[in-house]
């Protein structure tokens, strides 16, 4: 009986691990629910980064439908979005930025804020500016709010200023099609 058990004990731990990297080939690592959805946006107060002294808080959120989206210059997929986002801003869609720097923290180099402002109007001049304002998140602490893992990320944000929507990677037309559209225009739809 013993020896029968010695046997089953690693066969049953290994047909364990076998159902544990099965169901990881078919997961999405991109999908988490976030905590937040259905939630308020968690509260702060944070400067434009064009114009540090325009300070924002959540109520910026409230009165329309808006894409959230967290982006900086250093990121590359940030900048292959940004024509799409360009184009959806102009088909009258309201897209905020919220700027994730990491060229401020002493770990990655110091940079002023002039320099950086710099580098976004160059990078906006050459793919385009959907945003109608850009959130300065200095010390991340709205991302950490947010749960944000890196950039880009996009929120759908309602009318209330509750969370809808939290998409990890690129926004493009096919996850705009597939995943943001039909809550947007249920959205939309409610106000119209």
């Amino acid at each position: 009986m013993k020896k029968w058990l010695l046997f089953l004990l690693p066969l049953i731990a290994f047909a364990g691990l076998l159902v544990f990297l099965y169901q990881g080939l078919f997961s999405d690592p991109r999908e988490h629910k976030s905590t937040l959805l259905e939630q308020s946006m968690p509260q702060f107060s944070l400067p434009d980064l064009m114009q540090p002294e325009q300070q924002y808080t959540q109520a910026v959120f409230k009165g329309q439908v808006t894409l959230l989206n967290v982006w900086g210059v250093w990121c590359i997929t940030c900048a292959i979005e940004l024509p799409y986002l360009t184009q959806l801003q102009q088909e009258g869609k309201h897209i905020v930025g919220l700027y994730y720097d990491q060229d401020i923290d002493p770990d990655f180099g110091i940079k002023t804020v002039s320099r950086v402002q710099q580098e976004v109007r160059q990078k906006l001049a050459q793919l385009g500016n959907p945003y109608a304002f850009n959130i300065f998140d200095v010390k991340r602490d709205l991302s950490l709010d947010l749960g944000v893992t890196g950039a880009p990320e996009t929120f759908l944000i309602d009318q209330q200023g509750k969370i809808r929507l939290h998409h990890i990677g690129d926004l493009n037309p096919r996850v705009w099609r597939n995943k943001f559209e039909p809550v947007y225009q249920s959205l939309v739809g409610t106000t119209q």
